[in-house]
């Protein structure tokens, strides 16, 4: 009573790597490949006619097999966070630390994947209610307590937990190797979308 769907499937995705005797949860999802372009991708390569790809399904309908979906589905939108961010930074961009807010924030697993998978520190606001603060942050505002927004928001917010990515080299090379199999399956899908072109004429 009272767990959402994301720690049932966190949970399920502990006792799972615990029964397989895994050295990191992540590695649960070596089969299973997404790229999460099901509505395309808006950055860095902005093709609206990007679809998405899962790579490794089976006829397997159990709760555990959905558990590993969600976790290589969380993998592949933090390897897109990974692409873009390597984008920006090879054209002059520094980013070397993330922030994340809402409340995908709240979920501890797909916050650590993140931070693995950047190999950068994720930082989480002090306040969890973000709606709350930007509708305080706003009327605080309105009532002229602060000169402007930017103001208001350098007085109150502040940063909370940090999450560091794992000092395990072998959860760096295993995501590694996850991110060149995201990449590919981009390529693959740019390469399939030509042939059939060329079929069509």
């Amino acid at each position: 009573p009272g767990m959402s769907i994301y720690e049932l499937m966190n949970k399920i995705l502990l006792s799972m790597a615990h029964e397989q005797n895994m050295s990191f949860p992540s590695a649960l999802s070596q089969d299973t490949h997404v790229l999460p372009d099901f509505h395309g991708n808006r950055s860095p390569v902005a093709d609206p006619k990007s679809k998405g790809v899962i790579c490794g399904l089976t006829l397997d309908t159990s709760e555990k097999h959905l558990a590993l979906l969600y976790l290589a589905t969380i993998q592949g939108i933090a390897y897109g966070t990974r692409h873009i961010v390597e984008h920006c930074n090879a054209h002059g961009h520094k980013i070397d630390t993330l922030l994340a807010c809402g409340g995908l924030a709240k979920n501890s697993l797909y916050i650590q994947e993140h931070a693995d998978i950047m190999g950068c520190p994720i930082i989480l606001p002090r306040e969890n209610e973000n709606v709350l603060l930007g509708a305080a942050i706003l009327g605080v505002v309105a009532a002229e307590k602060f000169d402007g927004v930017r103001d208001a928001m350098k007085a109150l917010n502040a940063a909370g937990k940090v999450v560091r990515p794992s000092s395990d080299p072998r959860v760096k090379k295993y995501h590694d190797a996850k991110y060149q199999i995201f990449r590919s399956l981009y390529e693959q899908q740019l390469s399939h979308r030509s042939t059939m072109a060329q079929a069509l004429h």
